[in-house]
């Protein structure tokens, strides 16, 4: 398997998701995984919609999910769930906003076939901002018939795993009541990837890049 990143060497890493359990659901295991293999990375953590006690859920997560890292900038901003093509220009000065910051070695936002219309948007903001940083985007498992094929997998311990799930179900009360978020169907998906991936431990995230250099 050939790596994206140096082995060791810290990292700059860009977390963007619409909601405030994206980032979670997609790439949890792999910042996870990202973080022990670079000890003194930085991590800007950036959600783009969530209402007050969502807000809370999200800022909770993130320090729980990101105390291996060296420092961290959490951002959660409140554009509206759901309208984001109509929230067009604020969206742009939020990126805007990131361009200006430290170049970060890896990205992690949304993949741009997905079929919600908020999530598809940060993917195309992303790669019209950073056209010369390696971007991922990452997978969300929901209703809408929009799972591909990644190109890029992280192999994840079982232990990271199962840390990801546990964040996600203390964390985010507010999305209990829904049918899918489950233990169960965030764990179905780490072992479809890692099957793909052949993962020692038989789980993996899925990602998608678009333009890879080595």
């Amino acid at each position: 398997m050939l790596r994206l990143v140096p082995e060791r060497a810290p990292l700059r890493l860009l977390c963007l998701g619409a909601h405030a359990d994206d980032i979670e659901i997609g790439a949890g295991g792999t910042i996870l995984t990202l973080l022990a293999r670079h000890p003194g990375s930085h991590v800007r953590w950036v959600v783009f919609s969530a209402p007050p006690e969502r807000a809370a859920e999200a800022r909770a997560s993130a320090v729980a999910l990101l105390a291996d890292a060296a420092t961290t900038t959490v951002e959660v901003h409140d554009t509206r769930d759901g309208f984001f093509p109509a929230a067009f220009t604020g969206l742009k000065e939020i990126f805007e906003s990131l361009k200006g910051d430290i170049p970060p070695d890896l990205i992690l936002t949304h993949v741009r076939d997905d079929h919600h219309q908020d999530h598809r948007l940060l993917a195309e903001l992303t790669a019209n901002t950073f056209r010369d940083h390696l971007v991922l985007g990452y997978e969300i498992p929901k209703y809408d018939p929009d799972l591909g094929n990644p190109n890029v997998f992280v192999p994840l311990d079982e232990a990271v795993a199962e840390r990801k799930v546990a964040a996600l179900m203390e964390h985010f009360a507010t999305q209990r009541s829904r049918r899918w978020f489950v233990p169960e169907t965030f764990f179905a998906l780490m072992r479809l990837r890692g099957l793909q991936a052949a993962a020692p431990s038989g789980l993996a995230e899925g990602l998608y890049g678009a333009r890879l250099w080595l």
